[in-house]
């Protein structure tokens, strides 16, 4: 199944960032993800196939803030 994401969504993962958050928010699209956290401002990126495996739900889907 393909991820429906787009930039400015807000999603979280099952495992805690070590600064303790769980959200992320997505600042790039493409073949790997761009992710900055929430808490700490940290920025990551991650392929499409392990971000699949460790997210576990999309809070806000891009600007229009719709919450799935």
């Amino acid at each position: 199944m393909a991820l429906i994401l787009e930039i400015g969504s807000t999603i979280r993962l099952k495992k805690p960032h070590p600064c303790g958050s769980y959200d992320w928010t997505v600042t790039r699209l493409g073949t790997d993800i761009g992710l900055l956290c929430i808490d700490c401002k940290r920025r990551i990126m991650i392929s499409r196939s392990r971000l699949g495996r460790r997210l576990k739900e999309i809070v806000s889907n891009g600007e229009n803030g719709i919450a799935h």
